[in-house]
């Protein structure tokens, strides 16, 4: 599949981060709903004085009340318009647009990138604490309380039987033709010196609902509710376990999204689209 650019139009890199709370997610809505791409197209329009929306692609399309420090996502707009307005478009987005959503820089893409396609990592942090009085107010926010105690290590001795190639299908909301096998590249529990503890979670990709799967797995190893070997075991299974929480969105945070070297974007945008197989997996589509 061909992702060149448009002859006359110029691809741009938006970095940028949002607190999810007040959004429907990142993706526009077909109700009408308030999402972070639908925000974001609007005040370009705006402030390019466009008559046309220019649509953004998303390196991770996060949830409802998901939060993200370091998204990633590409527009291609018309030379003449990127001419025009570059100077000043990010100080004019500022002034525009909503203060839970900020842009932070809006550079001239390399050849070959494209956002979602040409990322190889992608790393989430899951925030929760087992404080028996709660969460700090200050943070509420963006952690979970867990009214257990919770013992990290039995957490980390069970993550590290998830991490690998897999397929994760016991872990993920499946989608119609869309494959669950992704490559977790990082999964391991730190406690904070203020006592909150942080998942990070870092993957190739990741499908619809498996980080918050498989913190919700943890969490059970981690009170006590299920034996260390439980959350490998559901993964071989390969099916839904009823036992597995999908954990509330607000802990929720993509912190960065990785990408290789300029000369390897386009092997690697065109890598990404390939549907993936386990080796020794039948089927050839």
């Amino acid at each position: 599949m061909s992702d060149d650019v448009q002859d006359g139009f110029v691809r741009v890199r938006l970095d940028l981060s949002y607190d999810g709370k007040d959004f429907s997610g990142w993706a526009k809505q077909s109700q009408g709903q308030r999402t972070v791409q639908g925000d974001i197209e609007a005040a370009l329009r705006t402030v390019t004085r466009s008559t046309e929306t220019y649509e953004l692609t998303v390196a991770g399309r996060t949830d409802s009340g998901v939060h993200a420090r370091g998204q990633v996502a590409h527009v291609d707009l018309p030379v003449e318009l990127w001419a025009e307005h570059r100077d000043k478009l990010l100080r004019r987005l500022a002034g525009r647009l909503s203060h839970d959503v900020r842009v932070w820089s809006l550079t001239e893409a390399p050849s070959g990138f494209n956002a979602r396609f040409s990322a190889i990592w992608r790393r989430y942090a899951y925030r929760v604490t087992d404080n028996p009085g709660g969460v700090d107010p200050l943070q509420r926010g963006h952690v979970l309380w867990h009214d257990w105690a919770l013992d990290m290590d039995a957490m980390n001795e069970a993550a590290a039987a998830l991490v690998g190639e897999h397929d994760f299908a016991a872990y993920c909301k499946r989608r119609e033709g869309a494959t669950t096998i992704r490559t977790l590249q990082e999964l391991r529990w730190e406690r904070r010196p203020d006592g909150v503890m942080e998942a990070t979670v870092k993957a190739d990709a990741f499908c619809h609902n498996m980080v918050r799967s498989l913190v919700g797995a943890l969490l059970f190893v981690g009170d006590g509710h299920r034996p260390v070997d439980w959350p490998g075991k559901v993964l071989a299974a390969g099916v839904r376990d009823s036992a597995v929480h999908v954990v509330r969105p607000h802990g929720l945070t993509l912190e960065e999204v990785g990408y290789p070297a300029d000369e390897l974007l386009a092997a690697r945008n065109l890598a990404a689209r390939n549907k993936r197989s386990l080796p020794g997996s039948a089927g050839c589509c």
